[in-house]
């Protein structure tokens, strides 16, 4: 009786998880998946490789983009600003110094993780030498408008 009860059970399960998925609605074409297989040889990704220097030389390049998050590799310093729809995650490869998180200054270093929930102010404009090198995971992906500059 158990084994037919479990069996009935996971087969339901399934069946409403094959319904629930046709019924969501479809990613945004800026989220939609572009996975490939790679290896990112990031120690060589410097200047032009990671695109073009903004007006204070923060340069940034994406290489995954699928529909649960984004993966760039990020270079230079970057005023502060918000993010009100994505969380991201950054760690630091390159650079130590102090950044700003929330209403904060906080040193970081190589090999330190650094978490910025979403609406949390951040930067990273002061390095002690090198500026900052860091990969960013945005989560959910960050679309095209979700960057508001502060003061």
């Amino acid at each position: 009786m158990n084994r037919i009860v479990a069996m009935v059970s996971v087969a339901a399960a399934f069946t409403a998880g094959c319904f629930v998925s046709r019924m969501l609605p479809p990613s945004p074409a800026w989220a939609s998946e572009e996975i490939t297989a790679q290896v990112i040889h990031i120690p060589e990704l410097t200047g032009d490789a990671l695109g073009p220097a903004s007006s204070t030389g923060f340069r940034s390049k994406m290489f995954v983009k699928a529909d649960g998050a984004t993966i760039s590799v990020q270079d230079g310093n970057v005023p502060k600003h918000m993010h009100p729809n994505t969380n991201e995650i950054q760690y630091i490869l390159e650079g130590t110094g102090t950044i700003w998180l929330g209403d904060k200054e906080v040193h970081v270093k190589p090999g330190d993780l650094v978490v910025i929930p979403k609406g949390t102010a951040h930067a990273g404009t002061k390095p002690d030498g090198r500026p900052f090198k860091a990969i960013a995971i945005k989560t959910p992906p960050q679309p095209p408008n979700d960057t508001k500059m502060l003061n």
